[in-house]
């Protein structure tokens, strides 16, 4: 079943609408972006995006982000100035995913765990939380969504988990999560944490099989 979401003219493909089989068209206000702005949490460029989930491989350790703020960044400091390194983008996948995978190379930075990989199901109260606009809760809305996000750097992304979360620029990265259950990555969206919005994140288990990682 293939429903259609209509955004501000922009038409994204969907595959998670349920119901009796028929076709919906849902119209909402906002343009679908990704969440990227040049300001904290991990920095590169002129770019801040956030750290979502800690892995390991092996003895090397890793994080993964959104795969956009990977196409857009080669390494990854702390801070604004770009005095503390983190590392660098060692691979990512954008547009069709979004996911990157980010190296440790600073051995004086903590990479601290407390999560394992769960899969997201519709109504699952799961909390976000972004380098712009802290911790938000709210709920899984569908699974297995296809969004064409406008804007710099765009494109089409296929399987995302969509949510009635709020998130904001420089969010992108950041972790969905229930409890110590990890499910996803910050992806992109449209509204606010004033006015509200939807949120779409990148299921972290196919991440995590895409790189051969542990989320720990």
């Amino acid at each position: 079943m293939v429903g259609i979401l209509s955004v501000s003219g922009l038409e994204v493909p969907s595959s998670a609408w349920t119901g009796n089989g028929n076709v919906r068209l849902v119209r909402t206000a906002g343009v679908f972006t990704t969440l990227l702005s040049d300001g904290a949490a991990i920095y590169g460029g002129q770019y801040r995006c956030s750290l979502g989930f800690n892995v390991v491989s092996g003895s090397t350790y890793y994080f993964l982000t959104a795969g956009h703020c990977g196409s857009l960044v080669k390494t990854w400091y702390t801070n604004s100035g770009h005095t503390t390194l983190i590392g660098p983008t060692v691979s990512f996948t954008f547009p069709g995913s979004d996911y990157a995978l980010v190296r440790y190379d600073n051995t004086s930075l903590s990479h601290p765990g407390g999560f394992t990989v769960a899969d997201p199901v519709v109504g699952e109260s799961v909390k976000r939380t972004g380098s712009t606009s802290g911790t938000h809760s709210g709920t899984v809305t569908a699974l297995n969504v296809t969004v064409r996000y406008s804007g710099h750097p765009g494109g089409t992304v296929r399987g995302l988990i969509q949510t009635n979360v709020c998130a904001e620029p420089g969010d992108s990265g950041g972790p969905l999560y229930d409890g110590s259950k990890a499910l996803g990555l910050t992806s992109g969206g449209s509204g606010d944490c004033t006015s509200g919005g939807t949120t779409f994140f990148q299921p972290v288990r196919a991440a995590a099989n895409a790189y051969g990682v542990t989320i720990y």
